[in-house]
């Protein structure tokens, strides 16, 4: 009985902790990073209840007719009201197309901040614990990698996987290949962080004591220095998300990304810009807007997170 009855007040005090914290307290007094929150949440829960509120599913050929094709937005003139941004040259409609679209750029940054983040921090803990060889082979690989821009390393990895996979296969794989090329081109900023902050965790005193029990050094590093050095982390994640879905939106409009059956902000603003001086502007301009302000928002929320974690600031 009295376990029922504290869990509630155990619940509220740690909602008043959060909303008495110095970073929520940051966060609320900044108008910007408030607007840039919810138009980041906005977008996002769009893109994943895009089955519900599309009006058509693009990705339906069924759903979809030849003599809707170029219709231009709905206040147009000539627009059609069924067709609120208009249409594109395959009669999708760019409202449907811009809400699913946006599914796959977030997946694939998703899921490549993820998988760089992941092989960045361990081999970060790994340099930085370890020193001596194994440090120094990570980091001048490190080294090697940071030589090569990322655009360029991940057509790289895209055409080695198209060459050895086939034109028949690739199409299956697409996704995957995606998030390891732009995984493997940011992995690098996690790798460096994380090891400089573990040769300063290493040599205090709750490692030493770690140490003198008799703890491996694996559990060392993901029990007690990983949660200290996970701050910076959160933030090259926060900004390499916005990096991550804009070198996604790269790659299909120079038509190494996913097909055009299953277009990504990027592939919808290539397929665009081959009708854009024909006079169909909309076909580009609306998914290019869109992906402009997803990434602007995102990139906002990772500048006030470096802030609101620097001690320093504080």
């Amino acid at each position: 009985m009295s376990e029922t009855i504290m869990r509630p007040e155990r619940q509220s005090g740690a909602f008043r902790r959060v909303l008495d914290s110095d970073m929520f307290y940051s966060f609320r007094r900044s108008p910007l990073v408030v607007a840039s929150a919810l138009v980041s949440l906005l977008l996002v829960l769009a893109a994943i209840f895009a089955p519900l509120i599309a009006p058509q599913n693009p990705f339906d050929p069924a759903s979809l007719s030849v003599m809707d094709s170029f219709y231009p937005p709905a206040w147009s003139a000539d627009g059609q009201p069924g067709f609120l941004l208009g249409t594109d040259d395959q009669g999708r409609d760019v409202l449907s197309t811009i809400l699913y679209g946006m599914r796959i750029s977030l997946a694939v940054g998703f899921a490549s901040v993820i998988f760089a983040m992941i092989l960045g921090v361990s081999l970060g803990l790994i340099a930085g614990y370890a020193g001596g060889l194994t440090d120094t082979i990570i980091m001048r690989i490190a080294d090697v990698q940071l030589t090569f821009p990322a655009i360029l390393t991940a057509l790289l990895i895209d055409g080695v996987a198209r060459a050895l996979a086939g034109p028949q296969a690739y199409g299956n794989i697409v996704f995957g290949v995606l998030v390891l090329s732009i995984g493997l081109s940011f992995w690098v900023q996690y790798a460096r962080t994380v090891r400089g902050s573990v040769l300063v965790e290493a040599n205090k005193e709750y490692v030493l004591a770690a140490r003198l029990i008799g703890l491996r050094p694996i559990t060392i590093l993901f029990r007690h220095i990983l949660p200290n050095v996970l701050g910076p982390v959160l933030v090259i994640a926060t900004i390499n998300l916005a990096l991550a879905i804009i070198t996604e939106a790269t790659l299909s409009f120079l038509g190494v990304g996913v097909p055009p059956t299953q277009p990504s902000l990027g592939t919808l603003i290539r397929i665009g810009n081959d009708f854009l001086f024909s006079g169909e502007w909309w076909i580009t301009i609306f998914p290019g807007i869109t992906l402009a302000i997803l990434a602007l928002a995102v990139n906002l929320l990772g500048d006030w997170l470096r802030d609101a974690l620097n001690p320093k600031l504080r």
